[in-house]
């Protein structure tokens, strides 16, 4: 296990650690980061539509 993975682990745990309330803090506190609210945004977009058919950027281009 690298130190990154360590690290990752400790705070994985403590945030398990935590209570419903504290999490929902946490979370909160960390969507007050503009940039990173927005690419969890954009995370959870992909997830949703990554069974969805591919289509081309020429295809798509045209069709616009």
């Amino acid at each position: 296990m690298t130190s990154i993975q360590a690290t990752v682990e400790v705070f994985w745990t403590a945030f398990q650690a935590m209570k419903e309330p504290e999490k929902e803090a946490f979370i909160a506190k960390l969507l007050e980061d503009e940039d990173l609210a927005e690419d969890m945004i954009y995370s959870r977009i992909v997830d949703e539509r990554k069974s969805e058919e591919t289509v081309s950027l020429d295809d798509y281009l045209s069709k616009r």
